[in-house]
């Protein structure tokens, strides 16, 4: 089984967290579409005839595309690709949505609606630019339901630095109470080319400490748990039966294409990725030219990314699995710090598998940098 990941690198607003090239330019949106589909014709081998099982509409903001450019995009994976679709996703924004719009998108076999909440709370929204309120996004996961839509993701975001942690209690609160069934939750993070880099490089904003967020994210956990959502992956919490299959494939190593600017791709072995540049994109694809590239790893990168990921997710590390790849016995090299973290209470070892615990969790990247070869 493989899946197909297809970026709409377009929004309507830019929101200050995000580093998206925007655009309300709706004939370059017809042209990314163009070059889209044109972009899965030339990849069609890739995959090597593997399943499509997922096909995820990410961004960006896929809800700017009509219903008859999805359906065309939707077509050319129809037409070149073996197809065993289990769950089709698409990224929205709430205030995007209305019921015949919904209508039309559950007719096209869209069946997952992933929706960009990030917070409930008005002031938090305003802060990050967003251009829906909180009784949208209720309203949104209403009229969702209406249509007759019965998955969905709820994106939220934590680590938004106030005097205590009530914004964030209230947001997981109203959040549980819709019982989306999944919901990704993901820590505020700077990046540099954002309004929000600047701001903390010229002292406007000052980020939350580690603690705070650290604390924000064990709340996440506990009152996830109390209402029946498992965490299969640190961001991805979904009751059984309703985990995203696209997101939890990609956690398992299910092999993926990725389509449009920047999107990464990985066929079981090898990742690449697309140039980022949306103006670079159009014109190469235009030409009928492909801007893929391959990223050379050593075999210590694939190693070491394997896991990173692994460890990330509810399945752990195959030690087994990990040995016949790579020719390293990772209970024996790492012994040491194996029973370190196990000792902390931060890593279980199960027959040959390593897993954190939840406690764990919180200190991921850092545990898995000692487990690096």
């Amino acid at each position: 089984m493989a899946g197909i990941y297809i970026h709409i690198p377009f929004c309507r607003q830019a929101c200050h967290y995000c580093d998206f090239h925007f655009s309300t330019n709706l004939s370059k949106v017809a042209e990314l579409v163009d070059c889209l589909i044109l972009e899965l014709t030339l990849r069609k081998d890739e995959l090597k005839g593997e399943k499509i099982s997922t096909v995820y509409f990410g961004g960006g903001t896929p809800s700017l595309l009509s219903s008859s450019q999805l359906e065309s995009i939707l077509s050319s994976v129809k037409s070149h690709y073996s197809i065993e679709l289990e769950e089709v996703t698409l990224e929205a924004n709430p205030d995007d949505l209305n019921p015949q719009q919904l209508e039309e998108w559950k007719f096209l076999g869209i069946d997952r609606l992933s929706l960009g909440v990030q917070s409930f709370q008005a002031e938090i929204l305003k802060f990050y630019n967003r251009s829906h309120s909180a009784d949208q996004a209720l309203n949104a996961l209403e009229i969702s339901r209406k249509a007759g839509f019965e998955k969905f993701s709820i994106d939220l975001i934590y680590g938004f630095p106030h005097s205590d942690h009530g914004l964030w209690k209230k947001d997981l609160r109203i959040a549980l109470e819709q019982d989306p069934g999944h919901i990704s939750a993901y820590s505020l993070t700077v990046e540099s080319k954002t309004a929000l880099g600047n701001w903390t490089k010229k002292g406007k904003f000052t980020p939350a400490d580690e603690d705070y967020v650290a604390e924000q994210l064990e709340w996440l956990q506990e009152e996830t748990q109390r209402a029946g959502y498992i965490q299969y992956e640190i961001s991805n919490f979904g009751k059984p039966g309703n985990w995203a299959l696209h997101n939890a494939n990609y956690w398992r190593g299910v092999p993926y294409l990725g389509i449009g600017p920047s999107a990464h791709s990985f066929d079981g072995k090898t990742r690449g990725a697309n140039l980022a540049s949306n103006a670079k994109y159009l014109d190469a694809l235009g030409s009928g030219e492909l801007v893929y590239e391959i990223e050379e790893d050593t075999p210590g990168d694939r190693a070491n990314e394997l896991i990173l990921t692994s460890l990330r997710t509810i399945w752990g590390l195959d030690l087994k699995a990990f040995a016949e790849k790579f020719g390293i016995w990772l209970k024996e090299e790492k012994e040491r710090e194996i029973h370190k973290f196990e000792q902390s209470g931060w890593l279980i070892q199960e027959e040959n598998t390593l897993s954190l615990t939840p406690s764990g969790m919180l200190l991921a990247d850092s545990i898995a940098a000692e487990l690096f070869v």
